[in-house]
């Protein structure tokens, strides 16, 4: 049974264009590593919640996939589609952008949340990257005027300047009520879950910049056995080449991801844990709408 917390309650989604920081902030504001990271575009594909409970109440952060551009894509497709209907069902957004920048997929962001119609913070990212403050008013007006945003708040998500004034604005935004989870669950996601994001940022962050996007991990083996865990993973590619990059010269691409990953593995679940990986190829899967929700999104089952 959840403990009563007298205060606010509600779902708040995270939004923004690729790679504008909107994973990092979500970990920052949780104050531990849920969601992927790389400087790579497009890294997160699934809405991940991130439950932070303050003594003001409950937050049910999720993290959205990038608004982009690039919609002749099946997957782009998919992503775009799963960011819209997660804003919809929110109870407030914010609008990720970073300081001195604005392109045409920060304002397709801002459009997907003024038709979703809920109430929304814009998060000005990055402002530790800019020298003169003082150059930051023109753009927080110019941004001011673009939507009716409840505030403005300019931070920076990688070293945590700002964060607590932007979780104090979240929480007192946020209808009354009470708490939807018990105080000490950070998320509804499984530990067979995070083991394939896992996995799968271990290749973002090793791989040039297409590879990654035409791969998607399945954890087909997830369970306890004398103190650790025995994960079974498998990479799914399009192509016969790409297999070969994945595995490398005699396996050591492939022994290079599946360690880095089982490290991480072991400091999130912290336990033990023996991983094994394959490679096998889907021709065209990220090309097929059917595919993605087959082999992309099964990670959780």
């Amino acid at each position: 049974m959840v403990d009563r917390i007298p205060g606010h309650c509600g779902y708040v989604a995270i939004v923004g264009r690729p790679n504008v920081g909107k994973s990092t902030l979500l970990n920052r504001l949780l104050g531990q590593k849920l969601a992927i990271t790389s400087h790579k575009a497009q890294t997160t594909r699934h809405s991940i919640l991130g439950i932070k409970t303050l003594p003001e109440g409950q937050i049910l952060f999720v993290d959205t996939p990038g608004i982009h551009e690039r919609g002749a894509n099946a997957l782009n497709r998919y992503l775009n589609r799963a960011a819209r209907s997660t804003i919809a069902d929110t109870n407030l957004a914010l609008l990720v952008v970073e300081a001195q920048r604005w392109t045409d997929e920060d304002a397709k962001a801002l459009q997907i949340v003024a038709e979703a119609g809920v109430p929304a913070i814009a998060v000005v990212n990055k402002v530790d990257r800019v020298e003169n403050k003082q150059a930051l008013l023109p753009y927080l007006q110019a941004l001011s005027q673009r939507h009716p945003f409840l505030q403005l708040i300019p931070i920076s998500a990688a070293k945590g300047d700002q964060v607590e004034v932007l979780e104090r604005a979240v929480v007192q935004a946020l209808p009354e009520g009470e708490p939807l989870f018990p105080e000490d669950q950070i998320t509804d996601r499984s530990e067979r879950f995070f083991a394939a994001e896992l996995v799968r940022e271990q290749l973002m962050q090793r791989y040039g910049q297409e590879l990654p996007y035409r791969t998607t991990v399945e954890i087909e083996r997830f369970e306890m056995s004398e103190g650790r865990y025995i994960i079974h993973a498998l990479i799914w590619v399009e192509r016969s080449s790409q297999k070969g990059i994945i595995i490398g010269k005699q396996g050591e691409a492939l022994k290079a991801v599946a360690t880095q990953a089982r490290l991480e593995m072991q400091k999130l679940f912290d336990c033990a844990v023996h991983l094994e990986v394959w490679v096998k190829v889907k021709k065209s899967w990220s090309s097929d709408e059917a595919a993605i929700a087959t082999l992309g999104y099964r990670e959780d089952r």
